[in-house]
């Protein structure tokens, strides 16, 4: 399964073999295979501030990201596949999670992605937008 990103199946078995590749750490050439399904780049995880341009060339030459820096990885691959389909593609979503927004205490989206409980709160508003809620 280290050729494939399971995370972006609704399946709990493919989502217990992300947690699994999670743990371990993922392989660079399948977050980077990720990245391009999403339209983005392994840079984008630089400039968007997900992982260290330091760290990810480490991460190339060593073949694997840590536990820690796959699950950075997998937050933000939702987070951003879920700004996509909201917005309707990869220019739109990357504008929203890059503005700050009042529902999000005039923070970006993008800044609160380095926990898990600010993805949560991110991807709350994401699903009030989608439901036409008031955000």
């Amino acid at each position: 399964m280290s050729g494939s990103f399971s995370g972006f199946s609704e399946q709990p078995a493919d989502r217990l073999a992300l947690i699994e590749q999670i743990r371990v750490g993922l392989p660079f050439e399948t977050v980077t295979a990720a990245a391009e399904t999403l339209g983005l780049t392994i840079g984008d995880l630089a400039a968007f501030g997900i992982i260290p341009a330091r760290t990810l060339s480490h991460s190339r030459q060593g073949g694997q990201f840590s536990p820690a820096q796959s699950d950075r990885v997998a937050r933000f691959f939702r987070i951003w596949r879920r700004a996509v389909d909201t917005f309707g593609g990869g220019d739109q979503a990357r504008r929203w999670l890059e503005r700050p927004t009042r529902p999000l205490g005039d923070q970006a989206p993008m800044a609160l992605l380095d926990t898990e409980e600010g993805a949560r709160l991110v991807d709350d508003l994401l699903y009030r937008i989608d439901q036409g809620l008031a955000a």
